[in-house]
């Protein structure tokens, strides 16, 4: 069964969207079979990986309202061969109401995801930014989670928001879901309030706390208006090396293969 990501914060502005496409880029580089589901209205994550969200027919809302086989919504990013794609649409924005009546209604993204879990190795959730409906169904569904934090004071207030809400999931519909790592986004190494940011978190959070640190990077701005992943646009920045690393942290972590098939390929060449 593959491991199940959400990467979540209700605070906007924090790279969130950046750390998903990012991440899942450089697991599907690194061979491993990776499924990017965008959760979030914006559609961010969709537009990232090269799809232009108002050519979307049918996408995460289909799955989670109307019960669509989640199969018949995946799309294969032509950018990396391990890397496909559950889109989203501004139609997710009225999902919370719709599905507020229904039987089960946290647990609608764990049901459209089930039928997905052995065909990957990793599926990377890109939450949207607030604490809603959608945001408690990513988090129901997954085994973990990642918390991007930016490296700047207003971030760490809404930190303690965020775990209140996961130790609430954690005690009433995901006794399962783990903290994957906090995960310290946009730092400048030239900037003293990034460095207290980095020394408080990893003070009070310490193992929870991943080893890559993500810093401000041009070319990681950049990407998006590209629909590439960063790792794409300039393999060797500062912005993809370090979500490489984050991605082997992660490997390391859960220790999982690669993908048998491509590894077997690899040891015939």
């Amino acid at each position: 069964m593959g491991k199940i990501i959400a990467v979540a914060n209700q605070k906007g502005g924090v790279g969130k969207t950046t750390s998903a496409i990012n991440l899942a880029a450089s697991l599907a580089a690194l061979d491993y079979r990776t499924l990017l589901v965008d959760a979030d209205p914006q559609a961010n994550a969709t537009s990232g990986v090269g799809f232009d969200p108002k050519d979307i027919e049918n996408s995460v809302y289909e799955c989670m309202v109307d019960g669509i086989d989640p199969h018949d919504i995946i799309l294969q990013t032509n950018i990396l061969p391990h890397l496909d794609l559950m889109p989203s649409h501004i139609d997710l924005v009225g999902a919370e109401v719709e599905m507020i009546n229904l039987p089960n209604r946290e647990e609608k993204m764990k049901e459209a995801l089930r039928p997905l879990a052995d065909q990957y190795d990793f599926i990377i959730i890109d939450c949207s930014p607030s604490l809603g409906l959608i945001t408690v169904n990513a988090l129901t569904a997954a085994h973990s989670v990642i918390i991007p934090v930016q490296c700047e004071y207003f971030a760490l207030e809404g930190l303690g928001k965020l775990l209140n809400t996961i130790k609430i999931i954690q005690s009433r519909l995901n006794t399962n879901l783990e903290i994957e790592g906090i995960l310290l986004t946009m730092y400048d190494v030239r900037l003293r309030l990034s460095n207290q940011v980095v020394e408080e978190v990893q003070m009070h959070f310490q193992q929870l706390v991943f080893d890559t640190i993500i810093p401000r990077n041009v070319k990681l701005s950049e990407s998006p208006s590209f629909g590439i992943p960063v790792i794409l646009h300039d393999a060797e920045s500062k912005g993809s090396i370090s979500y490489l690393n984050l991605a082997r942290e992660i490997v390391e972590k859960n220790s999982v293969e690669a993908n048998p098939e491509e590894a077997a390929e690899d040891e015939l060449v």
